[in-house]
């Protein structure tokens, strides 16, 4: 009997290969101060806060964020078209990153 020299692989994407078996994304307990506030300072506060901000923009506060339309704040990181692609000069947020957002307007924005 010949047995297949090739085992199966169980992930279907470039995106779950990427990620390996022990590291998910979790989006069902994403909280502004836990979660969002952290993905703001580390991809878009440099430029979107203090007293004079990127384009008016501040990424730093619960406040400043919640002003932002869902569709600017996700058009911006998702590089759809149309929108300026953030964080400016840099690469695109992960896709986890992008997903936990996305699960906090989904969610209501809360200031959690």
């Amino acid at each position: 009997m010949l047995v297949s020299a090739f085992a199966s692989c169980s992930k279907d994407n470039e995106y779950d290969l990427s990620q390996g078996s022990n590291n998910t994304c979790d989006t069902n307990a994403v909280s502004y101060s836990a979660t969002i506030a952290t993905i703001m300072t580390n991809n878009c506060n440099s430029c979107h806060s203090g007293g004079n901000p990127s384009a008016g923009v501040v990424t730093s506060t619960y406040a400043g964020l919640n002003n932002l339309s869902n569709t600017l704040l996700l058009g911006v990181i998702k590089h759809e078209s149309g929108f300026s692609a953030m964080p400016s000069n840099a690469p695109k947020l992960s896709d986890c990153d992008i997903n936990k957002i996305q699960a906090w307007i989904n969610q209501g924005k809360q200031n959690n």
